[in-house]
């Protein structure tokens, strides 16, 4: 199964960025899937003008993106908190493409605060049913995330661990429901 991880902060030192490592390392070490981190900081993406309907259909410049995207089973969002909600970089990024008709989507929020982007989550889940995505009703909202997680993604608090451990769990056993043919045994 391909997965995507979408880190969504367009912030030079992202914070949210280290979950999106951290999570990247996991995966890959645990699983057999391909797990691959897409950042909106590589993307210079203009507003939206036409929704890319296919790779073919994609400008030049952005045609790997589009294969990912295009082959992602299953997608993990992982974005700050900014006034309330997710990043406008990770909308205008998902903007570009079709629906994402029955993938599976795990939610990931983190902030240096306390409540960890917590209301990120909840418009999120909305812009996850627009999607026609199913969203993994386990996240991972990370407050703190500056004292969890390095700069290179190592996990700091090991106390957090289990949180990690429910979200994964929880994501994977959705993802690979939705696309048991992708599983590699």
């Amino acid at each position: 199964m391909n997965i995507e991880i979408i880190a969504g902060s367009p912030r030079e030192n992202s914070v949210t960025h280290r979950v999106a490592l951290f999570l990247k390392k996991i995966l890959t070490e645990r699983t057999s899937h391909t797990v691959n981190i897409i950042d909106v900081r590589e993307w210079e993406l203009p507003l939206l003008q036409n929704v890319f309907v296919s790779v073919d259909a994609t400008p030049e410049e952005f045609k790997p993106l589009s294969t990912r995207m295009f082959n992602a089973h299953a997608f993990i969002l992982a974005t700050p908190e900014y006034n309330g909600t997710y990043t406008s970089a990770m909308k205008n990024l998902l903007d570009h493409y079709p629906k994402q008709s029955h993938k599976a989507f795990g939610i990931v929020t983190a902030s240096p605060g306390m409540m960890g982007g917590i209301r990120a989550t909840q418009q999120m889940q909305l812009l996850i049913n627009a999607l026609f995505g199913i969203a993994s009703p386990h996240m991972l909202v990370v407050g703190g995330v500056d004292k969890k997680f390095d700069a290179d993604g190592n996990l700091l608090d090991e106390a957090f661990q289990k949180n990690v451990d429910v979200f994964i769990r929880e994501f994977l056993w959705l993802a690979e429901s939705l696309h048991p043919e992708s599983v590699l045994n």
